[in-house]
């Protein structure tokens, strides 16, 4: 396997995997699958201050991670929300653990020190949703921290998200500048 940094060309086989989620679960709560062009758009504007990577095997792409701002003030600039999106038929073998990894190892250049996850979780209904984001987040050392009921409308019903976090390096005072992704060399 292979992580490298995301390409706006990658976008018609990362709108390929993220279709699913949109399609047939509640994972994404976008109703709506992403045009080609608006996904290398996403890509493009992410990468200008946050790392987007993709895992490769047998030069297809199997999944893919990024990392977003968590919040807009400028006191949460230490802080990074992560999003990560696997081919349906490629979980459950290390490709996940693999991606968050390597977007922690560039994060914590960047200086930051906590990781955040939003994250659709059951309430009753299995069809469209299963603990197995919740399950990966908590191996991978996430806690869980808050709940929002019932507050995403999809598929005529609604869904439950839970907050995870995760610190990935100490919270000092004297904490060194946020580093946009573009100003790193990786």
């Amino acid at each position: 396997m292979n992580i490298r940094v995301a390409k706006p060309e990658d976008a018609k086989r990362l709108v390929e995997i993220y279709s699913y989620y949109v399609k047939e679960t509640a994972v994404s709560f976008e109703h709506v699958v992403p045009t080609e062009e608006e996904f290398g758009n996403r890509i493009v504007n992410t990468l200008k201050e946050y790392p987007y990577l993709v895992a490769e095997e047998d030069d297809e792409i199997i999944g893919y991670v990024y990392a977003s701002q968590f919040h807009s003030r400028i006191a949460y600039k230490h802080c990074a929300e992560l999003s990560i999106y696997l081919d349906h038929n490629k979980r459950r073998n290390g490709v996940g653990r693999a991606l968050y990894n390597e977007i922690k190892r560039i994060l914590l250049k960047q200086n930051i020190v906590s990781l955040h996850a939003c994250i659709a979780v059951p309430d009753d209904d299995l069809n469209y949703v299963t603990s197995d984001s919740e399950l990966f987040h908590s191996k991978m050392g996430f806690e869980k921290v808050g709940t929002h009921s019932r507050c995403g409308y999809k598929f005529n019903r609604w869904f439950s998200i839970i907050w995870m976090d995760k610190d990935i390096a100490p919270k000092t005072s004297d904490i060194e500048p946020f580093i946009e992704f573009n100003k790193l060399s990786i």
